[in-house]
């Protein structure tokens, strides 16, 4: 039960070409999250007006969600520069120096998973910031200076999966902060249908409609569903995608319904099964399907909690009824007696 088993894991798919072309360029072409494209529209274009750097953006979501998307296309509306690295590859205080250095005047300057700074290197960062400049140490000893690096103003689009473990520090710096939330199911239809006319494929509504139910409220699994099932329509020799095919690639890929692989239905029978329904710890339930604590809370959790399958209590997770539902098992009276906790 490893990440590779997935087809359509978020954090695992890597981007080529198709992905890139899929992405909308601007606020317009952006399909969901209604509120915070209104919001950012307003922001770029006071800023805009008065010609000047955008405040520093804080983007928080699960995998998949378009944070990436969104930082490129506030770069494209901003009509600036996008700069794109990630928090695990700034080992050193002099790699964050590279990139800042070389930033032009409103240049947008994204950090992945910036919830994995070292901390040396998000102290330097919070100048950078604030007075767009940055102190740094020359020589050693007795001859050892600070010399201030005037850095041009900028704007800082910061990304992350978990919001809980970034610095207070560093998140009071952050002028904007978005949340994204799982898509709807019409703005996921809205991208299927987009997505298809890009790669110049037909499909047809109910198969659209059965693929948006299917992608776990996220936009990148539906673009890769669309285009698994682009493979075995081709396999098939339909001219197009349709629902027969639909159905026939999802049973393929052991994805259900409501978008749960296997291991999702996994991790709902290990806690039924072994534990009763619940409560279990996440390290011991991680330990059960062979995961990290890390890739259960980040990436199974997340689908599985919005869609009303398991609950975090103070004593661990439980699955509900609607699980037991889903998997047609009944459900377990797991309550104990008086008699029987003593």
């Amino acid at each position: 039960m490893k990440k590779k088993d997935s087809p359509v894991r978020p954090e695992a798919i890597k981007e080529d070409s198709h992905d890139t072309a899929l992405r909308p360029r601007l606020l317009k072409e952006f399909v969901g999250q209604k509120t915070m494209k209104d919001n950012l529209s307003v922001f770029i274009s006071a800023a805009k007006e008065r010609s000047d750097s955008l405040d520093h953006l804080f983007l928080i979501g699960p995998a998949g969600l378009g944070k990436t998307t969104m930082a490129q296309v506030v770069a494209n509306e901003l009509e600036t520069g996008f700069i794109q690295t990630t928090a695990p590859a700034l080992e050193k205080p002099k790699d964050l120096v590279g990139f800042l250095t070389n930033l032009k005047k409103g240049d947008v300057f994204f950090i992945d998973e910036i919830h994995s700074l070292k901390p040396a290197i998000e102290e330097l960062l919070y100048i950078a910031m604030e007075d767009y400049g940055i102190d740094w140490v020359v020589g050693q000893g007795p001859m050892a200076r600070t010399i201030r690096i005037a850095i041009k103003p900028f704007t800082l689009v910061g990304a992350t999966t978990k919001a809980g473990v970034v610095s207070s520090p560093l998140i009071s710096r952050f002028g904007i902060t978005c949340r994204f939330s799982f898509y709807e199911q019409e703005d996921l239809e809205a991208i299927v249908r987009r997505s298809a006319g890009l790669l110049n494929v037909k499909i047809d509504k109910d198969a659209a409609s059965l693929l948006a139910r299917s992608s776990r409220g996220t936009p990148r699994v539906v673009n890769q569903l669309l285009k698994r099932m682009r493979d075995f329509a081709q396999y098939a020799g339909e001219p197009g995608i349709t629902l027969p095919v639909v159905k026939d690639g999802l049973s393929r890929l052991e994805i259900d319904e409501l978008g749960l692989e296997k291991q999702d239905r996994e991790i709902l029978k290990i806690i039924i099964e072994r534990y009763k329904g619940g409560p279990v710890g996440a390290e011991t339930l991680a330990i059960s399907i062979g995961e990290s604590v890390e890739t259960l809370e980040d990436y199974y959790e997340p689908f599985l909690i919005q869609a009303g399958l398991i609950q975090r209590t103070p004593r661990g997770r439980t699955v509900t009824n609607f699980a037991y539902g889903h998997l047609g098992l009944k459900p377990v009276n797991n309550e104990k007696t008086l008699f029987e906790n003593e």
